[in-house]
C-alpha cells in the first residue's frame, strides 16, 4: 500500500493573481520536474497556437485566460509550454476510467485514471473579477476533475474514447469551465452544446433542483440523456464508443444492483469506495485504477473526498468558506494499492 497525500488550495481574489500564485506554489514542484523530464524522454508530437488558443478562450472563458497569464508570469516560462501543460485545448489525453452516481440530492464520483497524472491539488477558489466560486480537485494545475460551484452545481466526466479528435477544449478544461459559468444544468447543457470537444466525454450534472443529466459529447455531436448513473460507454451515440466496454458495463451494472440500498450520499460513497462493492477499481497499470471518491451535496453545499478505497471521506462545508470561514486542514491523506509513482510524490516518473 502506498500513502498518498492531496494538499488544500485556497484563494479569495482575481484570477490573474489566482494563476500567480499557484505558479510560485508548483515553479520547484515535483509536478514539474517530472513533467519536463517525461517531455525529455517523449518530445511532444504537437504544437498549440497562442493565437488562436487566446481566441477562444476570450470567446468562453476569458478569466481563465487570465489565470494561464498569472501562471505564465509566475513560472517565467514561454506562452507555448505553458499551453502545452496547462491550456486545455487542442492537447492530447491519455485514457481513463471514472463511474458517477447521483441521487436527488448527491452526486458521488470515482476517478479513476493512473497515477503519474494526478497532482495531489484540491482546490477552493472563490473570484473577485468573474465567474463562480468552487470546490474540487485539480486537473493540470488550472482544469477541474470533478466539483461544484456556490450555485449548488455539481460536476464530474467520464471518458469515452480519443480516436478522431477535433479542435477543441479537453475535458478537464470543460469541467473548469462548467463550474466556473453555469448556475444550473440547463446552463451546463447550452454550454457543452455551444464550445468546441476534443475528445468524446460523458459530462453528469446536478444541481438543487433535483435535476440530473448524462450529456454525451464528441467532437461531431451532442446528445442529452436522463440518468443517474454513468461509466464509461455512451449509450445515445453509440457508434462513438470504444470496442471493449466489458469493464464499463462490469461497473455500470454493479451500480445499478445496488443502487436501491444507494439512498444516501454516505450509502452511495460506500458503493463507490469499498473494494468489495465492485465498483471501484485497482486497474492502476491500465490508467484506471481509483485515485479519489469525491462526494457533493448541492443542497447543503457540501463536499467530501477520500483518495484510495474502503476510507472515511474528508467533509467540507463549502457554505462557511463562501462566508469567509477558512478551511483549517491543509491536507487530504489515503492509501492506494500500488506502488507506481504520483506526479506530485515522486522522482523519476516515465
Amino acid at each position: 500500500m502506498k500513502q498518498i497525500y492531496s494538499d488544500i488550495i485556497q484563494f479569495r481574489g482575481d484570477h490573474y493573481d489566482f494563476g500567480f500564485m499557484q505558479g510560485e506554489q508548483i515553479k520547484d514542484s515535483l509536478t514539474l520536474e517530472n513533467r519536463e523530464r517525461i517531455w525529455k524522454l517523449r518530445k511532444p508530437k504537437f504544437t498549440v497556437d497562442e493565437k488562436e488558443t487566446k481566441q477562444v478562450f476570450m470567446t468562453f472563458a476569458p478569466a481563465i485566460w487570465a489565470e494561464i497569464e498569472g501562471l505564465r508570469d509566475a513560472l517565467k516560462w514561454p506562452m507555448q509550454d505553458i499551453l502545452r501543460d496547462f491550456g486545455g485545448y487542442r492537447i492530447p489525453i491519455e485514457r481513463s476510467g471514472c463511474s458517477i452516481f447521483t441521487g436527488k440530492d448527491f452526486m458521488v464520483r470515482n476517478y479513476d485514471f493512473h497515477p503519474k497524472t494526478y497532482e495531489g491539488r484540491f482546490s477552493i477558489f472563490q473570484p473577485t473579477d468573474t465567474g463562480y466560486a468552487s470546490i474540487g480537485p485539480a486537473q493540470r494545475i488550472i482544469g477541474r476533475m470533478d466539483g461544484m460551484n456556490e450555485k449548488g452545481l455539481a460536476m464530474g466526466y467520464n471518458s469515452m474514447h480519443r480516436k478522431q479528435p477535433g479542435v477543441g477544449f479537453v475535458c478537464w478544461m470543460i469541467g473548469r469551465m462548467i463550474l466556473e459559468n453555469c448556475a444550473n444544468v440547463k446552463e451546463a447543457i447550452a454550454l457543452l452544446n455551444e464550445i468546441p470537444h476534443r475528445h468524446s466525454f460523458s459530462y453528469i450534472v446536478l444541481d438543487p433542483n433535483e435535476e440530473t443529466y448524462v450529456i454525451e459529447t464528441s467532437p461531431r455531436a451532442v446528445a442529452i440523456r436522463q440518468s443517474n448513473a454513468c461509466t464509461n460507454h455512451f449509450e445515445i451515440m453509440t457508434e462513438e464508443n470504444r470496442r471493449h466496454l466489458v469493464d464499463s458495463h462490469k461497473r455500470l451494472d454493479a451500480i445499478l444492483e445496488q443502487k436501491d440500498n444507494a439512498t444516501n450520499a454516505y450509502a452511495a460513497f460506500r458503493m463507490l469506495n469499498d473494494k468489495d462493492k465492485h465498483v471501484f477499481s485497482n486497474e492502476y497499470k491500465s490508467w484506471a485504477g481509483t485515485i479519489h471518491t469525491s462526494v457533493y451535496l448541492p443542497k447543503e453545499k457540501q463536499a467530501w473526498m477520500a483518495l484510495g478505497g474502503d476510507q472515511e471521506p474528508v467533509k467540507f462545508d463549502f457554505s462557511k468558506w463562501l462566508q469567509g470561514e477558512d478551511i483549517r486542514v491543509t491536507r487530504i491523506y489515503g492509501e492506494v494499492d500500488t506502488e507506481l509513482g504520483f506526479a506530485h510524490m515522486d522522482k523519476g516518473l516515465r
